[in-house]
């Protein structure tokens, strides 16, 4: 999250209220979801959410490096974080799925 903000802030003044801003508010609302998530016992529903604000992020990071607002060391960074989350929330909805059957 730290590093998110951080490299947005560094983005063109023309790219802050738009890409920026939504990158921003994408990881924050990912933050929350996944505290809503932990104090929650039917989660199936808001890890399927925050699946899709990471799918998000990786299309606007991506968009981010097109435009070169982020350098391609910066993106694989960003894109592998990304994909670890992923990966550890695919597998929090897994063993969800097999504690409710």
């Amino acid at each position: 999250m730290d590093w998110i903000l951080s490299a947005v802030e560094n983005f063109p003044k023309n790219a802050r209220f738009t890409l920026a801003s939504r990158l921003a508010d994408s990881a924050l609302d990912t933050i929350e979801l996944i505290i809503e998530a932990i104090y929650t016992k039917d989660r199936r529903h808001i890890l399927d959410r925050i699946n899709l604000y990471m799918e998000k992020q990786r299309l606007l990071f991506r968009i981010a490096h097109d435009r070169r607002y982020i350098s391609t060391r910066q993106y694989e960074y960003v894109a592998k974080a990304i994909d670890e989350a992923g990966m550890m929330t695919g597998g929090w909805r897994k063993q969800t799925l097999e504690k409710n059957q």
